[in-house]
C-alpha cells in the first residue's frame, strides 16, 4: 500500500507522491512535438508509451478536440516605488478600466493607496487594496499603452517552479509558454496541455477528419493557488471567465447523439465543457464564468479522453486527474518517475482515453 492509498478520497494526503526535484522541467522540449506521452485507457486498464508527435494516429475520423485559445500576455512587471526607488514586483491579473489593473503586489507591505511607482516612462498609483489582498493600480496611460509596454518590458507570468531571472522575458519563453493557436482573451497562465501541438499536428488531425473547436477561458492566477485545507471539500474554487457560444453547444450535442468521441485539450478545457453541461446531459451556452471543483467522487460527463500534463502532488488538478481515472493515477505518475518523464508546465503528457 502507498502512502496516499491510507487515506480516504477526500483527505489532501491522498493526492501525495514522491517527485524527484531534477524531474520538474526547467526549459520545454527541443520541439514542440517532441514531448514524450503515456497513453491510458480506462476501459482496459492499458498503459503504452510514446512521443507526441504520433498523437494523431490515437484519433478516429468524425472526433471533436476542445482547445482552449487563449493568450497569455507578459503580465508581470518590475516597477519601483517612485519616492524610495524600492522595488516591487507586479503581476496584472485582470485590466479592469481604462488604465487601471488589479495586481498583486511583492513585498507588498508598503504598498498602500496612495504609493505611486515607475517603471520607465510608465507611471502609476495604488488606489485601493483589495479584500484578497491585490491591488488596484491606476497608470497614467490608456490601456493600449499599458499593454504595449507590457510586450515590450514585462515578463511572461512563469509558474513559480520554473526559475528564471528578474526582468524582461527570453525570447523562447514568449514563443513556447504560448499555444501555436493562442488568439484570444487575456490568460496569466498558459493552457500547458496544448503547448505539444504544432500547426502541423493540427493540419493532419484535420485532413484526417477530426473537427477543431476552440473556447477561450481565461486562464488566471488561482490555477497555482494551494490546497491549504486537509478535508479538499472545504477548499474553495477560483472562478475563471470563458465563451461558449450556441454554435459550440449545437455542434457538441450533435457530435454527442451520433456518438462521436469529444476529447479536451487540458484542463481549462475540461472545466469549460463540464460547466456547460445541464442535468439532462446537454451542452448549454450563455455561461461566462466557472468555479467548478471536479474531484472524487465526481463524475464527468462532458468528454471521451482528455490530454494533460503532470500535475503537482496535492493539487487540483491531480484531483481532477482522479476524478477521471480513480486510483490508476498512481500507477501511471510512478511509471513517469520510473522512466524520467518531464514534469509540471514544460514537461510532458497524458492522453486518457474512454473516460465515459
Amino acid at each position: 500500500m502507498t502512502e496516499s492509498e491510507k487515506y480516504p478520497w477526500w483527505d489532501l494526503r491522498a493526492y501525495e507522491y514522491d517527485l524527484p526535484k531534477e524531474l520538474i522541467a526547467q526549459q520545454p522540449a527541443p520541439k514542440r512535438d517532441e514531448s514524450r506521452l503515456i497513453r491510458y485507457s480506462k476501459a482496459s486498464g492499458a498503459i503504452t508509451q510514446g512521443i507526441f508527435r504520433d498523437i494523431v494516429s490515437c484519433f478516429r475520423e468524425g472526433d471533436i478536440l476542445v482547445l482552449n485559445n487563449c493568450k497569455v500576455i507578459p503580465a508581470r512587471l518590475y516597477v519601483k516605488r517612485a519616492d524610495t526607488g524600492t522595488k516591487i514586483e507586479l503581476l496584472l491579473t485582470k485590466e479592469e478600466g481604462e488604465g487601471e489593473f488589479v495586481a498583486t503586489v511583492r513585498p507588498g507591505h508598503s504598498c498602500k493607496a496612495g504609493v505611486r511607482l515607475v517603471c520607465g516612462d510608465l507611471k502609476g498609483e495604488f488606489t485601493e487594496i483589495l479584500p484578497d489582498g491585490q491591488r488596484r493600480v491606476r497608470f497614467e496611460a490608456s490601456s493600449a499603452a499599458v499593454n504595449a509596454f507590457l510586450e515590450k518590458e514585462g515578463t511572461v507570468p512563469l509558474p513559480p517552479y520554473i526559475e528564471r531571472p528578474k526582468g524582461p522575458s527570453e525570447a523562447s519563453d514568449r514563443e513556447r509558454y504560448q499555444t501555436v493557436y493562442a488568439k484570444s482573451g487575456r490568460a496569466v497562465a498558459a493552457p500547458t496541455a496544448g503547448l505539444h501541438f504544432t500547426p502541423e499536428i493540427l493540419q493532419a488531425l484535420k485532413e484526417k477528419g477530426v473537427t477543431l473547436l476552440e473556447v477561450t477561458l481565461n486562464v488566471g492566477l488561482g490555477t497555482f493557488k494551494p490546497v491549504k485545507v486537509n478535508d479538499i471539500r472545504q477548499h474553495e474554487m477560483h472562478e475563471e471567465t470563458f465563451t461558449f457560444t450556441p454554435e459550440q453547444a449545437e455542434l457538441l450535442n450533435k457530435a454527442r447523439g451520433e456518438g462521436r468521441r469529444i476529447i479536451a485539450v487540458g484542463t481549462t478545457s475540461l472545466r469549460v465543457l463540464e460547466s456547460c453541461l445541464d442535468e439532462e446531459g446537454k451542452f448549454r451556452s450563455g455561461l461566462l464564468a466557472t468555479s467548478i471543483f471536479i474531484h472524487p467522487p465526481v463524475k464527468v460527463r462532458s468528454i471521451d479522453a482528455l490530454i494533460t500534463n503532470f500535475h503537482l502532488p496535492k493539487s487540483t488538478l491531480l484531483m481532477l486527474v482522479a476524478a477521471l481515472i480513480g486510483d490508476a493515477w498512481k500507477e501511471i505518475y510512478e511509471l513517469a518517475v520510473r522512466e524520467r518523464y518531464r514534469f509540471f508546465s514544460y514537461g510532458d503528457c497524458m492522453l486518457l482515453e474512454d473516460l465515459r
